[in-house]
């Protein structure tokens, strides 16, 4: 976890979604470096909360190579 402004924070979520769609996304740090190969089809969850002084937006992007998933519901975002 760390603290970072929301153009910090899009640009993040850009190169996250930028190398999902390439099929790969590698996350490291100072100490240590986690490749991840999403395949098929990916089980996307939101979660929103929003509480008298504090709000939250949660993502997970979920994946399996050995099992098909059927496909829900399209979500839509949108904002003002």
């Amino acid at each position: 976890m760390s603290l970072q402004d929301a153009q910090s924070i899009k640009a993040i979520l850009k190169s996250l979604t930028n190398n999902l769609g390439k099929g790969k996304v590698i996350l490291s740090d100072e100490k240590d470096e986690l490749v991840l190969e999403p395949e098929g089809l990916l089980t996307l969850q939101v979660m929103a909360s929003k509480d008298d002084d504090k709000s939250s937006l949660s993502l997970q992007i979920e994946w399996r190579s050995d099992r098909e998933i059927t496909k829900r519901a399209k979500l839509s975002i949108s904002g003002s």
